[in-house]
C-alpha cells in the first residue's frame, strides 16, 4: 500500500453517514442530498440538503439514498460519498483511501456489489465491506474474540439488527428492515389522523 495511502472507516446509514480514520471522528452527515429534477444535479447534501426540506421549489427535490439500509439511488449515493471522501482527504491525484464501507446484515450479493461498486466510484483504491453488527461491536470494544457469546443490538434509521458475536465474527443474526424512519412515518401518519396536521420528512424514499 502507498505510504501516503489513507484507511478510512464509513458507516453508510440511512439517516446518517459517519467517516472516520483511527480513533478519530472525521465527519457526520444526514444521507440526503438535494438537486435539481430535469437535471438530476446535484446542488447540496448533507445538512445543508436536510435543512433544506419544505423550502424548496419543485424543481429541486430532497432525497435519501439509501433504504433500509442499502442503496436506492446508485448513482446519487456514489456522488455523495465522493463529496464526503473529497472533503475528509482532499483532492486524491495520487494516492487514493482505502475505504471500509458498512453493510447491513444478510444483505443480497446484489446489494452488496451496489456499496462496493459505489466506493470504487467515489475514488478509493480499495472498498472492503463489513457488517454492522460486528463494526458496532468493534467500535464500543466488546470482548468479541473470547468464546463467550456476545450479543449486540444495532437500532438505525432503515434496519434493527441482532447478533450474537464470539472469536471475531458473527455465530447469529437477523435483520429486520424496519427502523427509525418507519417509526417517523408511523408518528407522522397518527398526528394526520388525529390533528388533521402535515409534518415531517418529505424526502422521496421516506415514501416507500
Amino acid at each position: 500500500m502507498p505510504a501516503f495511502s489513507r484507511e478510512l472507516g464509513i458507516d453508510l446509514g440511512t439517516m446518517n453517514t459517519v467517516i472516520c480514520e483511527g480513533n478519530q471522528i472525521l465527519l457526520e452527515e444526514p444521507t440526503v442530498v438535494a438537486l435539481v429534477v430535469d437535471e438530476q444535479k446535484l446542488v447540496e447534501w448533507g445538512q445543508a440538503a436536510k435543512d433544506m426540506v419544505g423550502r424548496v421549489p419543485e424543481s429541486i427535490e430532497v432525497v435519501r439514498p439509501l433504504h433500509h439500509g442499502v442503496i436506492a439511488e446508485y448513482e446519487i449515493t456514489e456522488k455523495l460519498l465522493s463529496f464526503l471522501v473529497k472533503k475528509v482527504s482532499g483532492p486524491m491525484r495520487f494516492f487514493r483511501p482505502t475505504l471500509m464501507i458498512t453493510v447491513p446484515y444478510g444483505i443480497t450479493s446484489v446489494e452488496s456489489r451496489a456499496v462496493h461498486e459505489a466506493g470504487l466510484g467515489a475514488g478509493s483504491r480499495e472498498v472492503i465491506l463489513i457488517q454492522q453488527p460486528l463494526a458496532a461491536a468493534i467500535g464500543v470494544d466488546m470482548p468479541i474474540s473470547t468464546p463467550s457469546g456476545n450479543m449486540i443490538l444495532s437500532l438505525g434509521g432503515g434496519t434493527s439488527q441482532a447478533a450474537v458475536l464470539a472469536m471475531n465474527d458473527i455465530v447469529r443474526a437477523d435483520t429486520s428492515r424496519t427502523g427509525g424512519v418507519k417509526l417517523d412515518e408511523a408518528i407522522i401518519a397518527l398526528l394526520g389522523r388525529n390533528t388533521g396536521l402535515s409534518s415531517g420528512n418529505q424526502q422521496r424514499n421516506n415514501s416507500r
